[in-house]
């Protein structure tokens, strides 16, 4: 016997619809490419989102297909969020701090027949137009005064919009039908397409709404320094006209000042990013001697945050830091770190040790751990194995590599992280599986040894590697940055970290360097260091 109850689709749409409802005078803060802020409205994002879906239709893109963006967090990059999937195609954010060659690849594979981009990146289109013959346009996300000289072959995207009526009703169709595309990173052969639904996106914002993960609400001003060109900003844009939290996007401007111009200005509650962009935020604040606006609290992921950083935010600033977990393939949201009641009691020190894990189970998902004859690990917080979820948002195979066997029996989607579960549902990764150390039959956590030596006062940045030892099979060197006006020395770093991990895991050498090469999605680039330091241990006499 079913239930006696509307089945409504859940559908992107709904969301920019019930923002205009209710939420129709909440601001819409962007600072733009051309310079400067803009001010809209939720109500004003609807207008002109179904201005654009007009816009589309006349451009000859139906449902299911594909468009483009090579874009910063702004307003403009938000309406295509809601007319291109709310017109049932599929909106695909191109990450633009790929190299041009990897660019057109996934605009080819995709299959883009639109795309749009900000003006920073219109010397990249000039390369990758030529490599992209499928692609019938292209849009620059700028108004008539600001189209680049000699932009012919070019539409302006503010000539599109205002060209148009808002008279467009929002289709009704399935949940089930795609609503955007994002690519992984490619560190191991060429990007992947994630494919998400509207079904998915839209309980994805559910979730993270919840007070236990990001909990917006309609009090709050939310920041996403996150691009909305990475897994959809960590689903912001869907999470806020949610609740109706006013939002403010930093666009171009994501270096310290900019963003702390930002912070108290608009007087921001909530932000998201991953560790780097915190690492600079309060290197600025320390120099300036300055606070952020209280109350302020921040998603932290991407990579994980060192307890040195999640100190300093807290005990300097004042800033709630949740630490997160998640990937493309989860939309990305599958853990966030808050307290329970019973962490109330528990020592300072206690505490920072649960605030240092990935954080609790979002609801909707589920995860485990295994060993390498995929046999379930015990959740007690200390066996560590291969982890793997599932659920309501989670990848079940890549676009245009149907039927290619990415799950593992019962369901199952292998992560590539090792870590650790406990039986309060927290998660706490130990290192990606092609990043943990091997040496002499016994494993070691790059990541753990990261944060450790983050926590000397002399080190800005850190990076560790294992790198291939005759003797030990691996061995960790440990790359770092100093912090401007510190000084310290490799013996000095590796006394440090005596009394703070095992004997075996300290490095056997430490490297200084001005800065640690990144990935495009602002994690450490372990692939750009190994092949730098390659053959270290080995070339080095006397290596022990």
């Amino acid at each position: 016997m079913n239930g006696l109850m509307m089945n409504q689709p859940l559908l992107i749409s709904s969301l920019i619809r019930h923002a205009d409802t209710c939420h129709h005078d909440t601001e819409i803060v962007s600072r733009l490419t051309e310079g400067g802020l803009h001010r809209c409205t939720y109500g004003d994002a609807h207008r002109r989102s179904r201005q654009l879906v007009r816009a589309l239709l006349r451009l000859g893109v139906a449902a299911g297909d594909r468009v483009g963006t090579l874009a910063w967090n702004n307003y403009r990059h938000f309406e295509i969020y809601y007319a291109v999937s709310g017109m049932g195609a599929i909106c695909h954010t191109v990450n633009p701090r790929l190299f041009a060659e990897q660019i057109a690849y996934i605009v080819n594979h995709a299959g883009d027949r639109v795309v749009f981009f900000d003006l920073t990146f219109v010397k990249l289109v000039e390369t990758v137009r030529p490599l992209c013959p499928a692609v019938e346009h292209w849009v620059v996300l700028t108004d008539r005064a600001h189209l680049p000289a000699g932009a012919a072959p070019l539409l302006c995207y503010e000539d599109l919009v205002t060209a148009e009526s808002d008279d467009y009703e929002w289709p009704e169709f399935s949940e089930e039908t795609a609503a955007a595309l994002c690519y992984t990173s490619g560190t191991t052969g060429n990007p992947k397409g994630v494919l998400y639904s509207h079904r998915s996106t839209v309980l994805h914002a559910y979730a993270i709404n919840l007070p236990d993960s990001m909990g917006l609400s309609a009090r709050d001003t939310a920041l996403p320094v996150v691009p909305m060109f990475h897994v959809n900003a960590w689903g912001l844009p869907y999470a806020a006209p949610m609740v109706g939290a006013k939002m403010v996007l930093p666009g171009p401007g994501l270096d310290g000042a900019s963003l702390c111009e930002l912070y108290a200005a608009e007087r921001v509650t909530i932000s998201a990013g991953v560790p780097t962009i915190w690492l600079n935020t309060l290197a600025h604040l320390r120099e300036k001697n300055i606070r952020l606006p209280s109350p302020h609290r921040t998603i932290i992921g991407g990579a994980a945050a060192s307890a040195a950083l999640i100190h300093a935010l807290e005990h300097e600033q004042g800033i709630e830091v949740r630490h997160s977990w998640g990937m493309t393939e989860t939309s990305p949201a599958a853990t966030i770190n808050t307290f329970k009641g019973q962490h109330a009691a528990l020592s300072a020190e206690a505490r920072d040790q649960v605030h240092g894990k990935q954080g609790r189970i979002v609801p909707g998902v589920e995860l485990r751990i295994v060993d390498d004859a995929g046999r379930e690990l015990p959740r007690d917080g200390a066996a560590f194995g291969d982890l793997e979820v599932r659920g309501h948002w989670i990848c079940r195979e890549y676009f245009k590599e149907e039927g290619a066997g990415v799950l593992r029996p019962g369901g199952w989607f292998p992560t590539g992280d090792v870590a650790t579960l406990d039986a309060d549902g927290y998660m706490r990764i130990v290192d990606r599986t092609k990043d943990i150390i091997k040496s002499g039959g016994e494993w070691i956590s790059s990541i753990e040894l990261e944060n450790q030596a983050l926590g000397h006062p002399a080190v800005a940045g850190a990076a560790v590697i294992g790198l291939p030892h005759e003797r030990w099979s691996e061995r960790p060197l440990l790359i770092v940055v100093k912090r401007a006006g510190h000084e310290v020395t490799g013996a000095e770093l590796i006394e440090f970290l005596r009394s703070r991990v095992a004997k075996w895991w300290l490095p056997d050498a430490v490297e200084f360097t001005d800065a640690i090469p990144l990935t495009a999605t602002g994690k450490i680039s372990k692939r750009t260091l190994r092949a730098t330091y390659a053959g270290y241990y080995t070339k080095q006499p006397g290596a022990t």
